[in-house]
């Protein structure tokens, strides 16, 4: 088909999407996500995710990292119950800052070069912990780390579902998670070959440097987001990264004037005043509410003190085994995700999600309350953080209840509240005010998680294991409310798609 007499079918289709598509415009957008080529739309999204692989590296850093520190023989390095929890929970507080400053970064230098400015502070905060000669290094490196976190964490969703097509949208919005649980394993097996000596503990920052370098090299021959530069007036070079992404033989220019329509119809900034529209405060409020339950669940918590969780209750194999295992259980059910999102959608699997992790963190603080410490292997008034250092007890298989609540805790998350909720953060979003919009969702989540893992050990020390995970068990319930009140299923529906069902309120769209 020519471009003059594709130019009918174009104007027709900007209108239509609006309200509900016809067969003809349903039809060409299935033979238009069948033409493209997708290959190069990979390589972006992998360049993008190795961020995310160094956020869940650094993310679970102090998992092995605290045993070590704390059996230290220089008193500048060494951890206590005190400066433990400060080391786990302030990358949390970095991650904040670095997502209150992505609410400018992503809309004054765009979605790439904020994930490639995130390389700066990252390559910093690695360098000083591997380089630590006392307690202020450890915690900067930390923050430093954390912002960068937070960095990403805004920036590489919204970038993915801007340059993603509604066909493998959903799939490769799950690559985030993917990555950062597959830094976190690599971190979990690293863990266990170097920090079997005092000092060795230092090389896993060194290793931590390795994605953040390949990152920017990578990105540096990426495309930025088409709808990014057409918000900036950069129409041609919009228009020529979105043909670099889709491919020179496909119908390319009908997605770009969908989106220049879109785009026409939003004014360049969001005023006070528009906040009160429904069409902006809801999704950033669904959005923000995700994130905040996200957290709320305890994924943070347990990742940050899993080896600690494990030694206290005395499972059968190693902690650090057992971090690995979970690590591989995580990956898989991330996996299982990104296929079956395009397919099952969304809601589906937030349910699903949230049920699995209600009943995994009931039983695991069912198990620490009812079954005697001689069972469980815990010591009366023993705090979590020392008993990272008790002597493993001897073998009984009721230890494995657990693990495996705890490998079922994992599965669910990652199926679900894991990528779904950055997957859509970054769908439902308006373009207008996306930048701030996830910069601001990124700060409530880092912030839920900061107060929680600082908080999470002395609520422990002084109650006991199994209150967290109660507490945790009536979150999910939580989870399972909100899916079912709040959050709309937006599976195979574009980005303008969406935006025009906040706007219009036609619930047609997202069925």
């Amino acid at each position: 088909m020519e471009r003059g007499d594709r130019e009918p079918l174009v104007r027709k289709t900007s209108s239509s999407y609006r309200t509900f598509p016809d067969s003809t415009a349903r039809r060409l957008d299935k033979e238009y996500l069948r033409s493209l080529h997708n290959k190069r739309l990979y390589l972006a999204v992998f360049a993008a995710v190795l961020g995310n692989f160094s956020f869940g590296f650094a993310l679970v850093y102090p998992s092995p990292v605290i045993p070590a520190l704390e059996a230290h023989p220089s008193p500048e390095l060494r951890l206590d119950q005190h400066t433990a929890p400060w080391f786990g929970s302030v990358f949390t507080l970095g991650a904040a800052a670095g997502g209150l400053s992505t609410m400018l970064l992503n809309d004054c230098l765009g979605r790439k070069l904020s994930i490639m400015f995130s390389a700066l502070p990252s390559a910093l905060g690695y360098a000083l912990l591997a380089g630590a000669q006392g307690f202020w290094m450890l915690l900067l490196g930390r923050v430093l780390t954390g912002y960068a976190g937070g960095v990403t964490s805004a920036s590489i969703p919204v970038y993915i579902s801007e340059i993603s097509h509604p066909g493998v949208r959903g799939m490769l919005g799950a690559c985030p998670q993917i990555m950062a649980v597959l830094g976190s394993l690599v971190l979990y097996t690293l863990g266990k070959y170097l920090c079997g000596l005092v000092l060795d503990w230092r090389w896993l920052a060194v290793a931590g440097e390795v994605p953040v370098l390949a990152m920017i090299l990578l990105l540096c021959f990426m495309p930025n987001s088409p709808r990014f530069l057409l918000s900036q007036g950069k129409e041609e070079e919009a228009l020529g990264s979105l043909c670099w992404l889709r491919g020179e033989d496909t119908d390319y220019a009908r997605e770009y004037e969908q989106i220049k329509d879109s785009l026409r119809k939003q004014s360049r900034r969001v005023s006070c005043a528009e906040l009160k529209d429904p069409f902006l405060y809801k999704p950033i409020l669904i959005a923000g509410g995700m994130r905040f339950l996200q957290q709320l669940s305890g994924v943070t918590c347990i990742l940050v003190y899993l080896q600690s969780i494990f030694k206290k209750t005395s499972v059968i194999l190693k902690p650090e085994y057992d971090a690995a295992l979970v690590g591989l259980v995580r990956l898989s059910a991330v996996a299982i995700a990104a296929v079956s999102m395009d397919k099952a959608g969304r809601k589906i699997l937030l349910f699903v999600s949230a049920a699995v992790m209600l009943a995994s963190n009931l039983t695991m603080g069912l198990y620490i309350h009812f079954v005697p410490a001689s069972h469980n292997g815990t010591v009366a008034n023993t705090t979590l953080v020392s008993s990272a250092n008790l002597p493993a007890g001897p073998t009984n298989y009721i230890t494995l209840i657990p693990l495996l609540a705890t490998m079922f805790f994992i599965m669910g998350y990652a199926m679900g509240w894991g990528p779904i909720t950055w997957l859509l953060m970054s769908e439902i979003l308006p373009l207008k005010a996306r930048g701030v919009a996830s910069g601001l969702c990124v700060v409530v989540s880092w912030l839920t998680a900061f107060t929680l893992t600082q908080f999470f050990l002395p609520v422990v020390n002084a109650f006991g294991l199994e209150v967290p995970f109660l507490f945790f068990t009536v979150i999910s319930a939580g989870n399972i409310l909100f899916t079912g009140c709040c959050v709309p299923e937006t599976k195979n529906r574009s980005l303008e798609q969406i935006e025009a069902f906040f706007r219009t309120g036609r619930r047609s769209f997202l069925r």
